[in-house]
């Protein structure tokens, strides 16, 4: 037995050890860690498990027959991140350049099926040349086998992809599927066709990191969720983000025991933070901070679509989602990307029992040729359908402006908000008050031996009748006007009263969303 027991030793430390020392070489030259490393970083000192470590393929052809590595390319198994499981996969670049054959699919493919009947969340760390061209259809299917049990885990699972090496073809629509998709800057890409054919099919020269590298799909695409200069800080993110996040859709986010920040701490700065003058611009992210706890947030998409912000936030030790308008850039419109980044966001608080504040100061959607060619219409229904769907507590708070569709889109009373709290500086209206006189006064206007005194009498007649601050109020579309010191006691309170709230929904196998 001793003997036996020696051996299984040396076998397990070869495979640890990877292909040979070459290869490992060939890795730290491109500046990339071993799937090894990378687990190590990801999960807690000593309690990872790995699965099927011995496993080798049986394919044959091609010289296969006599290439047969063990782990096949992939490293599975679970461990704990901050004390709470979690399933991972690891591909390894080393062995056949990371690429998915049958046994190497198969591995991936039970993880995903462990991870789904714990109910724990899965990581996929992804540095792989696709299917594995010498075993044809089968590297396909099994392809279709991830594919297939991402969709069934959505909403289910929290499932995390980090992009550490090259990602191309079929092989990319796995991260698209999952809920959060980490870059890594300079060795990671994403594309369903090179550089190569790109140039071949439309004469279009680029860079395999100016087709799908980290930066592109971070800021343009919205592909990555967030992108990295290095493979440490992105793992110790990861770790971040899992501690935040339930294990599953039946459990409610982990909380802190004793939040350190009082709950009803008066935010007095917030009286300085934003303008009364609703055409002035500020940071919105300065106002989700002094609104949460520790002044701390997690903003995902922080570099897409930068007029909406994405944040998840702790108020009273309590995890929350919060969507912004961001009035720095585009004025805080909502636009194509911004109402994609948001329903997103929405649908994924929704599934994983996190609540959601909604702070609002919008002056409408986007106007142009382009948006409404390249399809607004139906983009922005995607957000209104996934707040209308929401079944977790739901606070709206109007800082500032909040006019026609956009106003209604950002979480109103009318769509489904449990409650809706206003600063007397908003302005809740159909348009600004400029435009309304123009379109209701236009003959007087015209008319008149001094249009321009006319139309500022009537733009003031306007604000007076239909937007001053209380109107909303008066009509039960606001429950209530509130001190902007007291949005953070006001939001911890509503919050923990909203806590037990049990909405269903009717029976049917699914809604049609908007696409």
């Amino acid at each position: 037995m001793r003997s036996r027991v020696a051996e299984l030793t040396l076998l397990r430390e070869r495979v640890a050890a990877g292909p040979n020392a070459k290869a490992t070489q060939i890795q730290r030259d491109k500046g990339k860690l071993t799937a090894r490393e990378r687990v190590e970083l990801l999960f807690d000192p000593g309690t990872f498990h790995e699965i099927e470590a011995l496993r080798r393929h049986r394919a044959t052809g091609f010289g296969l027959e006599t290439k047969r590595p063990h782990t096949d390319g992939v490293v599975t198994g679970w461990g704990l991140v901050n004390g709470r499981t979690v399933f991972a996969y690891a591909h390894d670049f080393r062995i056949f350049g990371g690429a998915l054959g049958e046994a190497h699919a198969t591995k991936i493919h039970k993880v995903q099926d462990m991870a789904e009947a714990a109910g724990a969340p899965i990581v996929g760390l992804c540095d792989g040349a696709g299917a594995r061209i010498q075993e044809g259809v089968t590297a396909l299917a099994g392809y279709g086998g991830i594919f297939q049990r991402n969709v069934r885990a959505s909403g289910v699972i929290p499932q995390i992809s980090v992009m550490v090496g090259p990602c191309a073809g079929g092989a990319a629509y796995s991260p698209a599927l999952t809920d959060f998709v980490f870059m890594v800057r300079d060795i990671s890409q994403m594309f369903i066709t090179g550089p190569d054919v790109v140039q071949a099919v439309t004469g279009e020269v680029i860079s395999h990191d100016g087709l799908g590298g980290a930066d592109v799909h971070a800021t343009s695409s919205g592909v990555a969720t967030f992108a990295y200069d290095d493979e440490e800080s992105c793992l110790a993110d990861v770790r971040y983000l899992l501690s935040l996040l339930p294990s599953n859709n039946r459990e409610a986010p982990p909380a802190d025991a004793v939040p350190a920040d009082p709950a009803d701490r008066r935010t007095e700065r917030l009286l300085d933070l934003v303008p009364v003058e609703s055409s002035r611009a500020y940071d919105m992210r300065a106002v989700i901070a002094e609104i949460v706890d520790n002044g701390e947030f997690f903003e995902v998409h922080p570099l897409w679509a930068p007029n909406v912000v994405c944040a998840l936030v702790r108020i009273d030790g309590h995890l929350t989602g919060v969507v912004a308008n961001q009035p720095l850039h585009l004025a805080g419109v909502l636009d194509i990307p911004a109402s994609e980044k948001a329903a997103r966001f929405v649908q994924f608080c929704d599934a994983f029992n996190i609540p959601l504040v909604t702070l609002v100061d919008v002056p409408g959607f986007l106007p142009g040729v382009d948006q409404e060619h390249n399809g607004i219409i139906r983009h922005g229904a995607k957000l209104l359908y996934a707040y209308c769907n929401a079944t977790v507590p739901r606070v709206q708070v109007i800082l500032r402006k909040a006019y026609g569709g956009a106003y209604i889109v950002m979480d109103s009373r009318s769509i489904g908000a449990d409650l809706s709290l206003a600063w007397p500086t908003n302005e809740i209206a159909v348009m600004g008050a400029e435009g309304a006189a123009n379109v209701i006064f236009r003959r007087e206007i015209t008319a008149a031996a001094d249009p321009e005194a006319v139309r500022q009498m009537r733009i003031a007649e306007y604000k007076t009748e239909l937007m001053h601050p209380y109107y909303a109020a008066e009509r039960g579309l606001v429950d209530d006007v509130i001190d902007p010191a007291e949005t953070r006691s006001a939001l911890a309170s509503a919050l923990a009263m909203l806590r037990a709230k049990h909405r269903p929904l009717p029976a049917r196998k699914h809604g049609n969303q908007p696409q």
